[in-house]
């Protein structure tokens, strides 16, 4: 009967992660940990077998307000990405008051070609730091 109760519980025990997943993805979370500005409400954190979660959207009196679950390190570098360029373009129209009514594309069409240039340039940065050879 005991051996029946151990493999039960082995079969309810599903991995949504692989172990090479994991590595990718953890790698991808620590190069975005060194670059991440302290003022950013964004974490990424292991999960364990269920992978990483993204917790963004914090507040001191609710917590964070989104949570988004990854299994795919490319994923999980996209969203990354999202987020880092977003905050250089808020970042950007903080020292620009009339980008301030602008979205985040706007914002980015708005720059001159040069700076649009070095943004993107970063992604390539960061995709060979994090081993990620298809961002």
């Amino acid at each position: 009967m005991q051996s029946i109760y151990k493999k039960e519980i082995n079969m309810n025990h599903k991995i949504y992660i692989t172990d090479e997943e994991r590595r990718k993805c953890r790698k991808v979370a620590d190069t975005f940990a060194e670059l991440e500005n302290r003022d950013t409400a964004i974490v990424v954190t292991d999960a364990g077998r269920y992978g990483f979660v993204r917790l963004s959207h914090y507040d001191e009196l609710y917590g964070f307000g989104k949570a988004v679950c990854y299994t795919d390190s490319i994923a999980l570098f996209d969203a990354l990405w999202k987020d880092w360029m977003n905050e250089q373009l808020f970042q950007i129209a903080l020292e620009n008051p009339p980008l301030m009514d602008l979205d985040y594309e706007d914002i980015f069409n708005a720059l001159p070609k040069e700076k649009q240039a070095e943004l993107m340039s970063k992604r390539g940065y960061f995709a060979q730091k994090s081993g990620i050879t298809n961002a």
